[in-house]
């Protein structure tokens, strides 16, 4: 499966984003609200300046404490993106997820941002190959 039919079954929620100069509070504030593990920052909603999740968020709290909630979001987020494009296979996403150790992954059209996947997208996406592959199987093996 492909990236692009992930991105269809989640809708056109868009990506949800916060700017580089919003707290941690605020970023953590948008997380609760929308139930969801990572934020893209970005300036203009399509450009992507980097990634904030619940796990930097935590990490900032451990080292200091809840005045971390002040930091901007700018100061803790990761710079150095890694990304995929809608004809990255789901295979190939999990492999990049696993050897980085993230959890979700922005989705471009050249410089632009067109969506953002979780490892639970791509899960899900697997989970239903599979499934396919062995319906498939078995009706070979029976005879259908």
């Amino acid at each position: 499966m492909q990236v692009q039919q992930i991105l269809k079954t989640k809708g056109d929620d868009g990506v949800v984003t916060v700017m580089p100069g919003s707290t941690l509070a605020q970023a953590a504030q948008v997380l609760a609200t929308r139930k969801i593990g990572a934020v893209i920052v970005s300036e203009d909603g399509k450009r992507a300046a980097g990634i904030l999740s619940e796990r930097d968020i935590v990490r900032e709290l451990g080292r200091h404490g809840v005045s971390a909630l002040t930091l901007s979001v700018e100061e803790v987020m990761t710079r150095k993106l890694v990304t995929c494009t809608r004809d990255c296979t789901t295979e190939k996403v999990m492999e990049r997820m696993t050897e980085g150790r993230f959890r979700h992954m922005p989705v471009m059209e050249g410089e632009e941002m067109i969506g953002l996947i979780s490892i639970g997208d791509v899960v899900k996406a697997r989970l239903s190959d599979l499934h396919m592959e062995k319906e498939a199987l078995t009706g070979m093996i029976m005879g259908n």
